[in-house]
């Protein structure tokens, strides 16, 4: 080969590593920062090409997208003295490139650090609750709490927590048997308290029913007395009435009644003739 060639191949060659070195592109999925000499220069978050100075400025990437930290289950100790193995997740992302570089360098360094950060605050929240609050009502307000606690922490290695949350809280299986039968026992306990307290409400209830039937029915007994004897006084009076209008008429209304029911049929009744109950009934 020429050595006149040589040369512009040379050039060529050259110029396309500086070219290379010169840009850098990043994905939709990426964040970077530039360092010279160990140094920060910049953070490039955009997709598409940048540029950076060859062979002084050197490029560092980072996932972009929520990652997901699952950790071991690990054993717990509730306030009411309860073991729990708790199974538990978070999702989390980088939000501070340069901040996150200087601090954990690498994703697995912030991994380690989030598994101290989460385990230390799903332990503490978990030692402040009951087994009972814990598997059942609260568990979502205690991961929030755990969240935004983790959430305050990891802020300052450049890290945003989305989430903490309970994939699993079981009891030890050496202990379970023992729990689940006392749990049984203190929720029979419960339900019998419940049903001493149905029946004593139920007796009092029946027991003013009673009272308040036997009030109306003497209420009523005492109206309906007052009725009878107004109407009897009434009657009387009219009876007076009558009887001192026409007293021979009204003795002829008052016989024929008492005819019609003393004459029933198939009665046999023996008076002298001249008695006084046959007056009406005599011919002249």
């Amino acid at each position: 080969m020429s050595p006149k060639l040589i040369i512009p191949i040379v050039i060529v060659v050259i110029v396309a590593i500086l070219l290379a070195q010169s840009v850098f592109t990043v994905d939709e999925t990426e964040q970077a920062i530039v360092t010279q000499l160990g140094k920060y220069v910049k953070t490039a978050s955009e997709p598409g090409l940048h540029f950076k100075i060859p062979f002084v400025q050197m490029t560092k990437k980072f996932e972009k997208r929520v990652m997901e930290y699952d950790s071991k289950p690990a054993k717990m100790i509730t306030s009411d003295k309860k073991q729990l193995v708790i199974d538990n997740y978070a999702r989390w992302r980088i939000v501070d490139p340069l901040k996150f570089y200087e601090k954990v360098r690498s994703e697995q360094s912030a991994i380690d650090r989030l598994d101290d950060i989460v385990f230390s605050e799903i332990r503490e929240e978990i030692a402040r609750h009951t087994l009972t609050e814990i598997v059942t009502a609260n568990r979502d307000e205690l991961m929030q709490k755990v969240t935004e606690q983790c959430r305050a922490k990891a802020s300052e290695y450049g890290i945003e927590i989305i989430d903490v949350r309970v994939k699993r809280a079981d009891l030890p299986r050496e202990v379970a048997p023992s729990v689940y039968t006392r749990m049984i026992a203190e929720r029979d306990m419960i339900a019998k308290k419940y049903r001493a307290e149905g029946a004593e409400e139920a007796a009092k209830i029946m027991a003013e029913t009673d009272m308040e039937k036997t009030i109306l029915l003497a209420e009523s007994y005492r109206k309906a007395e007052i009725l009878k004897g107004e109407g009897d006084a009434k009657a009387i009076k009219i009876y007076a009435e009558a009887f001192e209008q026409d007293p021979e008429f009204y003795a002829f209304v008052k016989t024929l009644e008492t005819y019609e029911k003393a004459l029933k049929k198939d009665t046999t009744i023996i008076l002298p003739a001249n008695s006084e109950f046959f007056k009406y009934l005599n011919t002249k």
